[in-house]
């Protein structure tokens, strides 16, 4: 595709069982993502936006960056109006795929930079325009021209322009999460756009590339990031229980895969579940699996069935009610109440009766009240 002077390159429970055990519910990026996959959701590669929405692909550190970006926009564009992370994480996705495979900093600084080709009118890469050096080689390590940088993939001279200081070290830098994020929502703010509003929404996203593809993929993934961005409120609650609540709601649209997830988050299953469900070509995770990832996060190193989960932290009763529980405790199911042998399901509470779950088979990670599940036996408090 052609940039445009305004407009910047292109661019995821059962479980490891013994036979009889108690058993769970029923590369680094180039210099940018390929022009095909960023517009055509149907050919996402791997780790990318599951049906139903999910922000398991995003990297932490780059979704807290959009977050942040929609909360501080408002002060660098006073007549912004309905700008949220969801739509900077589409045009994130487009450019350069969140900067998967890159190290970001505590500070967002992202290592090694993002790099898009030279804009010299070769046709590399798409571009058949020529764009002379305006920043001597600071921000994309060049004086023989422009190429696009950073994670929001911005031409050095769109960026003197945009570019803000949003991590509080004085520099406005475009290979910062931060600072890359915040531009961006100033930019497809432009004059006082309400982008709650479809119509702008779209103005804004063709101003950004000047594509009608473009925007119809943008919009796409704008869409489903929007379904994981109604998080339940979580407050007063600590560091740690925060972690492992926000790791899980990450995996929100995961496929559900018999015997699958890790400490690394998810895996392929195997064959297969009492119900004869397989997953072994499903990459996601069960219930157990879920909750194996989210601890992991805290450095506390899970069973991997949920019978087994059962044994660890203080026990809750059932009789007490969920009114008992506090978010980021385990929430169990038994084929009988009670019975801890029995227990086949577990899910991590989220407060206000609801839990982050993993059902059974051909469903996706999500939130359910937990009363969805029948058979409560009581939690288990590790935190």
């Amino acid at each position: 595709m052609k940039p445009s002077r305004r407009r910047f390159g292109r661019w995821v429970c059962g479980v490891v069982l013994l036979l009889f055990a108690a058993v769970c519910c029923a590369a680094p990026v180039g210099n940018a993502i390929s022009a095909y996959v960023a517009l055509n959701p149907g050919a996402q590669p791997e780790g990318a936006i599951a049906a139903g929405g999910t922000a398991a692909d995003i990297p932490p550190r780059m979704l807290t960056a959009y977050k942040k970006a929609a909360r501080q926009v408002g002060r660098a564009a006073r007549t912004c109006r309905g700008m949220r992370w969801p739509i900077l994480a589409g045009i994130a996705k487009a450019e350069s795929h969140h900067a998967v495979g890159r190290t970001i900093s505590a500070g967002g600084d992202i290592r090694p930079r993002i790099y898009g080709v030279l804009l010299n009118g070769s046709g590399a890469g798409g571009n058949t325009t020529v764009f002379s050096d305006t920043d001597n080689g600071r921000w994309d390590g060049t004086a023989q021209g422009e190429r696009a940088v950073g994670p929001f993939q911005f031409l050095p001279s769109t960026w003197n322009d945009v570019g803000k200081d949003a991590n509080g070290d004085r520099q406005a830098d475009p290979h910062n999460a931060d600072d890359a994020a915040l531009g961006a929502a100033i930019h497809l703010c432009g004059n006082g756009r309400d982008l709650s509003k479809r119509a702008q929404l779209k103005a804004a996203i063709f101003q950004y590339n000047h594509s009608n593809a473009y925007v119809a993929g943008v919009l796409g993934f704008i869409d489903q990031y929007q379904v994981a961005a109604k998080d339940p409120e979580l407050k007063n609650i600590s560091a740690r229980a925060r972690t492992v609540i926000e790791a899980a709601l990450t995996q929100r649209g995961v496929p559900y895969s018999w015997g699958g997830g890790s400490t690394s988050g998810k895996s392929y299953g195997f064959c297969c579940s009492p119900g004869g469900s397989s997953g072994a070509h499903i990459k996601g995770f069960d219930c157990s699996g879920l909750t194996l990832y989210a601890y992991s996060r805290v450095g506390i190193r899970l069973p991997r069935t949920a019978a087994a989960q059962a044994g660890v932290g203080r026990r809750i009763a059932a009789g007490l009610g969920t009114s008992a529980l506090k978010p980021g405790d385990l929430v169990f199911f038994a084929r009988v109440p009670g019975r801890d042998a029995t227990i086949h399901h577990v899910g991590i509470y989220l407060g206000g009766g609801q839990m982050v779950n993993a059902p059974r088979p051909a469903t996706a990670v999500r939130v359910d009240a937990v009363n969805t599940m029948p058979g409560y036996t009581g939690g288990a408090r590790l935190l």
